[in-house]
Parts: structure tokens; C-alpha cells; sequence
């Protein structure tokens, strides 16, 4: 991860679009990171965690349903106009439809999931954790590819609670998705 030089003007979507090929930045309080793209062991694990609770959560097969389950969402919040968790996800109570085809999405998510990566690590850890929390996300996994474990918080007070560490189990509960339970072990990319 690296963090651009202060620049005279604040930066903008326009100095995302100018990145060279091969990175992705975000712009959090003002302040623009970047870093390479994901490789596909990373994208691998964000999909599959992603497919598992599309259909009981997004769709009611199954589960519940009541949730918008999102990969790389494009998010614009105050003084934040770029940011994009690997999966995001909206309780449908608060967010009835999603938004217009070519605008962002200017709620705070309900969930959000971050897979750590030698490229993302630092950053999700040191810029976008603490920045969820001071947003009012209320529930935060961290995927940890190279451990295979998966750390589950939840926002009380506003600061991080451990809730719970999962890694290899096939029926696990793990909130804010925890009305059913889930298989950790077959999220896991091969190495």
C-alpha cells in the first residue's frame, strides 16, 4: 500500500481513473491509497464467501433472505467518495433497492468483509478497519488467506468486539449471518 504525496487539491474519482494498469486506489477521509490489484487467490475466497450467502441471504433460498450482498461495491461517503470492501452487505429494511446503475452506493454498509493480502494487509488493517468503525459499520470480517482463518467483529460502543475465530468448520455461525449455518472449510481457495 502506498499513500500519495499531499497534493494543492484534494484528490478525486478522476485520480483513480488515472491510475496505471495494474492498480486500484481508494480515497478514505480525504486521503488517496494505492495498491496492486487482488490476485485470484484473493478474489477466489471474496467470491466464494460471497456466493455461500447470496442465495440464503440475498435471495431467501434457504435463509432469510433481507440483505444486498455486494463484491467490490463502489461506496461514496462524506469526505470518502471512493471505497470498496471485497464484499459488502445491506440489510434490504434499510436499503429497499439498490442504487441507480451508475451511482454509488451512499449508505453505510451493515457488513462488510475484507480477504487480507500481502498487497492489502497494512491498509485493511491500519486505514479501512478504524474507518468502518468510525462510520458505524456494525459487523467487519477479516479473512486471513495465508493463517485460513476468518475473524468476526462486531461494532458495540464503537469499537471492535471479537465475536469469533472460524477456519476449517462446515457448519459455522457467523453473525450478522448466523440464522443459518455456513461451510467455512469449502471457502478456502486452493494454495
Amino acid at each position: 500500500m502506498t499513500v500519495a504525496k499531499p497534493v494543492a487539491r484534494p484528490p478525486s474519482l478522476a485520480d483513480l481513473d488515472a491510475l496505471p494498469p495494474g492498480i486500484v486506489g481508494e480515497i478514505i477521509e480525504g486521503v488517496l491509497y494505492t495498491m496492486t490489484k487482488p490476485r485470484m487467490r484473493h478474489q477466489l475466497m471474496a467470491l466464494a464467501i460471497a456466493s455461500d450467502l447470496r442465495s440464503p441471504f440475498g435471495l431467501g433460498r434457504g435463509g432469510p433472505g433481507g440483505w444486498w450482498i455486494v463484491t467490490e461495491p463502489w461506496i461514496e461517503l462524506p469526505n470518502t467518495p471512493e471505497i470498496a470492501p471485497n464484499v459488502g452487505g445491506w440489510h434490504q429494511q434499510r436499503m429497499p433497492s439498490p442504487p441507480p446503475p451508475d451511482e454509488p452506493i451512499r449508505m453505510v454498509p451493515d457488513w462488510v468483509c475484507e480477504v487480507l493480502s500481502s498487497t492489502t494487509r497494512r491498509h485493511d488493517l491500519l486505514v479501512k478497519l478504524p474507518y468502518y468503525a468510525k462510520v458505524g459499520v456494525t459487523h467487519h470480517w477479516l479473512v486471513d488467506l495465508e493463517a485460513r482463518v476468518i475473524i468476526v467483529h462486531r461494532l458495540e460502543s464503537e469499537a471492535w468486539r471479537l465475536i469469533g475465530t472460524y477456519s476449517n468448520e462446515a457448519e459455522a455461525r457467523l453473525e450478522p449471518f448466523h440464522a443459518i449455518p455456513l461451510n467455512v472449510a469449502d471457502w478456502w481457495p486452493p494454495q
